[in-house]
């Protein structure tokens, strides 16, 4: 992966620590393995969807794709991508012309003001590199807690589990963890799924749902976790 943060984990900051890991009856913790065991052999090395670079033109993309689909936003964003690929470009390109390049994103307007305010803090605060620590990830305008997780996890590997509306309704479906709110699945998920498989647990189940495990109308007949799944809906 290409950027100036490539070679800098040596000043990473750790994340905070893994909640402890719940102590599940045994049948449910081979659920659970067998679960991951499945979705790591049919996909290996799963990746993301969105185009980018370095870990400047990811957190961009990212920012970018919330309330927008990855194929919309990877329409817009090579022609952006190619005259501005660091912070310092994306500030001299203005916020002008940032919003003529993705006004077919949703949300444009907001999302162009974010994304040139974001790589002047970066410039100012981060020597214009994408700190590898959620708290100075989600300081920048237009980063959630979701985003830093998907950034974290992509472009510095980090064990992070990014809940977006695929993984909240398939850890409450399956279920892996219940929860009512993203964090709550997320930290619920950290607790539960085998660490072995944590560095592409949210990759698994964002593509399970977003192919298979459909929010109107899921594909059982064609889901590896027909037998592992207890949603009372499915269909046969």
């Amino acid at each position: 992966m290409a950027g100036r943060n490539s070679e800098n984990a040596q000043t990473r900051k750790p994340l905070a620590k893994r909640p402890r890991a719940r102590r599940l009856p045994a049948a449910e913790a081979a659920r659970i393995e067998a679960i991951f065991a499945r979705l790591a052999e049919a996909n290996p090395e799963p990746k993301g969807e969105l185009l980018y670079t370095n870990p400047f033109t990811l957190l961009v993309a990212v920012v970018l794709s919330a309330q927008a689909t990855d194929a919309g936003v990877n329409k817009a964003t090579p022609a952006l991508f190619a005259i501005a690929d660091t912070p310092e470009k994306m500030v001299a390109l203005g916020e002008d012309r940032v919003r003529e390049a993705i006004k077919t994103i949703g949300l444009f307007r907001t999302k162009a003001k974010n994304v040139v305010a974001l790589s002047q803090l970066l410039i100012e605060r981060h020597g214009g590199e994408v700190p590898q620590d959620r708290d100075a990830l989600t300081a920048l305008p237009g980063v959630g807690r979701k985003t830093a997780n998907v950034v974290l996890n992509i472009a510095f590997h980090l064990p992070t589990i990014a809940v977006d509306t695929h993984i909240f309704r398939i850890s409450n479906r399956l279920p892996l963890a219940k929860g009512a709110t993203p964090e709550a699945v997320e930290k619920g998920l950290e607790a539960v799924v085998p660490e072995k498989y944590l560095l592409h647990a949210h990759h698994w189940l964002i593509l399970h749902g977003r192919y298979v495990c459909k929010a109107r109308k899921p594909e059982c007949a064609r889901c590896i976790l027909y037998d592992l799944c207890k949603f009372k809906e499915k269909t046969a």
